[in-house]
């Protein structure tokens, strides 16, 4: 069986990157497709292999501005030819499950979001204050174009697998598709070390990700400025001159991209993880409660597949007054934290279930077993 992967781009490592990386060990022998790569970026899994590009991999500085090529990502994923695969596997949160299917193949799609940023988060990317005029009047003229096609495009795959269970709804409320879940891999074992049994002995809160609009540092430094606890924030991203523009408190620090390596010790020395945005899934608190920390959320999302009342503290206004309302409250919660039951719970989320569960889909989609043409798990 001849297999194609394909991902959207490949420029940063993130929780996409990983799900990739986990379909790439499943399947040895499968090529990759993605509209762009900057070699070097990613895992060898994924970058020792055959790695092909669009024709926007061809344009000067495309990897600090793909964004900006946003219209051009529909005919960029079409202009790929895959005649003599057997199954398409796309990874998508843009396009990528956009792309064609030749003569006979199947194609399952597994979605991390439908495009969030022309669909329900419109407002969190382009609305007043998050882009200038000019840059919202365009994407306003190409979302009708843009959701239509993803609509349209949408009927090209045979089988939908959602990351959550809040995606398949948004499949279904966008595309009218049915789909099945199956959770994304966390990787435990760098999380799960007895070394990293986590006490919070650092004291200090603790926000990681993508400086994106919709995943709201803005709440957590404004909460903060008012608490006087310390906040440390790990990440970078498309907000960050405007988020580290201007003075912050002291008890705030900023530390940048931090080593893979560097980052299940600032869980473990974590009072909690902060997670201001509402995920599609979310991988970040998987991590903490892998080691032995609690989070404290937005109730919205996919949190709420992956966080317990035992394992986390929920605040439902995403605002920075209900955000420090929390963090009062955690005072008198973490009390009755368990570390265990934080790992116990991540533990359901690890890479051998989801690659059963992607074997499964593939088995029952082509009808026939598929473990003889992948890697045994």
């Amino acid at each position: 069986m001849k297999v194609a992967l394909v991902h959207d781009w490949l420029v940063t490592l993130r929780g996409g990157e990983r799900v990739l990386e986990a379909l790439c060990e499943l399947f040895p022998d499968a090529d990759v497709y993605t509209l762009i790569h900057q070699p070097g970026t990613m895992p060898p899994t994924i970058e020792n292999r055959r790695i092909y590009t669009s024709f926007l991999q061809r344009i000067p500085g495309i990897h600090t501005r793909y964004r900006h090529f946003l219209p051009l990502f529909p005919r960029a994923i079409e202009s790929f030819h895959l005649e003599g695969y057997d199954l398409v596997l796309s990874s998508s949160h843009c396009v990528a499950k956009g792309i064609r299917k030749p003569p006979g193949a199947k194609h399952l799609g597994y979605i991390h979001a439908p495009m969030r940023y022309m669909w329900d988060l419109f407002d969190d990317y382009f609305g007043p204050g998050r882009a200038s005029r000019p840059v919202r009047a365009a994407a306003l003229a190409v979302r009708p174009w843009l959701q239509h096609w993803d609509r349209k495009s949408s009927a090209g795959v045979d089988r939908f697998l959602a990351n959550s269970r809040n995606i398949a709804a948004k499949i279904h409320r966008f595309w009218d598709r049915d789909a099945g879940v199956v959770h994304p891999p966390v990787d435990l074992e760098r999380f799960c070390a007895a070394s990293l049994n986590g006490t919070g002995r650092g004291g200090y809160f603790l926000w990681l990700g993508a400086f994106a609009p919709y995943k709201r540092l803005d709440i957590a430094l404004e909460a903060f400025r008012t608490l006087d606890r310390p906040l440390w924030v790990v990440g970078s991203g498309q907000e960050a001159s405007k988020l580290t523009s201007g003075p912050l408190p002291p008890h705030i620090r900023f530390l940048g991209n931090v080593p893979d390596s560097e980052v299940p010790a600032l869980y473990r020395d974590a009072r909690a993880l902060l997670f201001t945005g509402e995920e599609d899934f979310g991988l970040t608190p998987l991590e903490a409660q892998a080691t032995g920390r609690p989070v404290i959320a937005y109730a919205k999302g996919g949190v709420l597949e992956t966080v317990t009342p035992r394992t986390g503290l929920f605040f439902s206004e995403q605002t920075p007054a209900a955000l420090t309302a929390a963090v009062r409250q955690f005072d008198a919660w973490e009390a009755d934290f368990r570390p265990e039951e934080a790992r116990a719970q991540a533990r359901r989320f690890s890479k051998a279930a989801f690659q059963r569960g992607i074997m499964a889909e593939v088995e029952a989609l082509l009808g026939s077993p598929a473990s003889s043409h992948a890697s045994q798990l």
